[in-house]
């Protein structure tokens, strides 16, 4: 791939948009499908859970929440207007019945009152943010008292090899993950690494892994 379409790709994998928007989005949905397994497995869905995801992209994987209980209730938050509006389509039954809604919104800056969620996780944004502390304190405002915290990348030894990451990305290692949430207020209760099928990417087929860290917001 030449480097105006290396730009491009990391551009609408940092927020999709235009007409190529709801393909990227179907796109992220295969190529992120273990990753997005493997989190949902961590957060351990219980009964009256209120979830919040940042950087749902077009809600595919929202079904596999909500159909734990029916108690359970679901707030995505995304800064992609196209991805909102795909959400709100595919999952048109979950929003009507009040199980699920979705926000247009930068993560640092959260439309949601202190302490709504008890969990709160997301995949493969961390990269992206452009103000990590920030990003981190308003996740914890609005967290409860010893609410989690996961955050799942894929780690800088996978990432630093693909072509496009060089545009906008900041890669980190499992150490630098936890690191940042030790350092923000939360304490990092687990750490998951779990191998994934090769993808191929530009022609080539590149190892792949998850990273899940999961943390409990500091408190008394």
């Amino acid at each position: 791939m030449d480097e105006e379409l290396l730009r491009n790709v990391a551009g609408q994998l940092r927020q999709p948009h235009g007409e190529y928007a709801i393909q990227v989005g179907e796109k992220m949905n295969v190529g992120n499908a273990y990753i997005n397994r493997y989190t949902i497995d961590a957060l351990q869905v219980n009964q009256h859970d209120h979830i919040l995801e940042i950087g749902m992209g077009n809600g595919f994987f929202v079904k596999d929440i909500l159909s734990v209980d029916d108690s359970v209730k679901y707030c995505g938050c995304d800064f992609s207007a196209a991805m909102i509006e795909a959400a709100n389509n595919m999952n048109a039954a979950f929003v009507a019945a009040n199980r699920a809604s979705f926000h247009l919104c930068d993560a640092a800056a959260l439309p949601f009152e202190d302490g709504t969620f008890n969990k709160v996780f997301t995949i493969n944004t961390l990269y992206f943010w452009d103000d990590h502390a920030a990003t981190l304190a308003a996740i914890s405002r609005v967290l409860q008292t010893k609410g989690r915290l996961f955050i799942a990348i894929r780690p800088k030894e996978t990432m630093q090899h693909y072509p496009f990451v060089k545009y906008g990305f900041t890669l980190f290692s499992k150490t630098e993950l936890t690191d940042l949430l030790t350092s923000n207020g939360f304490t990092v209760t687990s750490v998951i690494e779990q191998d994934e099928p090769p993808q191929e990417i530009g022609g080539v087929f590149m190892a792949v892994q998850t990273l899940i860290v999961c943390a409990e917001k500091n408190g008394n």
